[in-house]
């Protein structure tokens, strides 16, 4: 609960750290409070971030494990977040959840933010988690950050049928070459049925004949127009 929920309430800021010092309530971070005995379930956290953080959602990697699409299964599982502004998770959150958050702009300033974002089905309604096709990008984005190009493969070629309209509605939007040219070049290696879509729009974005990186997983990234 933050203070302003607490206020809400008719609790002010002064009572509800009197009600702290005296152990009636839990004090979590600076504004952020928990009744005692409880306990932080990760929904119920993502949820409460979300409502101050703007554009919070999972994303990438963790987004395709939530809807079923997964390669290695993690011992701890680790959050992939994303969000429109750079923030630091807090502490209280970090401590109960392995994540991590990011503010990386894939699409331009025309794309619809909330668009391919969804709760799941059986889900929080708070907690929104892209769609495959949105995870998908994101998903090539990590691919030499922390994210392997081996696995990223692999978990888009276990992508069930895409739909091509919504894959076509972001990749119109998505600014970043890297990310382009990596969906046509695994779309036309793998002969997924969205390949010639990817191909369109890794003509449309341009850039050099070749893209070539290396990144901080050591691994060569060599792209070529298609």
């Amino acid at each position: 609960m933050s203070t302003a929920a607490l206020q809400a309430r008719g609790l002010s800021a002064f009572r509800a750290s009197a009600l702290a010092r005296s152990g009636w309530l839990v004090h979590l971070a600076r504004g952020v409070y928990m009744l005692p005995g409880d306990t932080l379930t990760r929904d119920g956290s993502l949820a409460f971030l979300s409502a101050h953080t703007p554009g919070l959602h999972v994303g990438s990697k963790t987004a395709l494990a939530w809807r079923g699409v997964s390669q290695n299964i993690a011992f701890r599982e680790h959050l992939h977040l994303w969000g429109d502004t750079p923030r630091r998770l807090p502490d209280w959150f970090t401590q109960r959840f392995a994540a991590g958050y990011q503010a990386t702009r894939l699409f331009d300033d025309a794309f619809p933010k909330a668009f391919g974002l969804q709760p799941l089905p059986a889900g929080d309604p708070r907690v929104l988690v892209s769609v495959p096709e949105r995870a998908m990008l994101e998903l090539l984005s990590d691919v030499g950050k922390l994210q392997s190009l081996a696995e990223a493969r692999e978990l888009v070629e276990s992508l069930p049928g895409l739909r091509e309209k919504v894959l076509n509605e972001l990749l119109t939007h998505t600014t970043r070459i890297k990310v382009v040219r990596m969906a046509a070049t695994f779309a036309a290696s793998m002969q997924l049925p969205w390949a010639a879509l990817a191909s369109q729009h890794s003509e449309r974005i341009g850039g050099g004949a070749r893209w070539v990186a290396v990144g901080r997983t050591g691994e060569r990234l060599d792209l070529r127009r298609p």
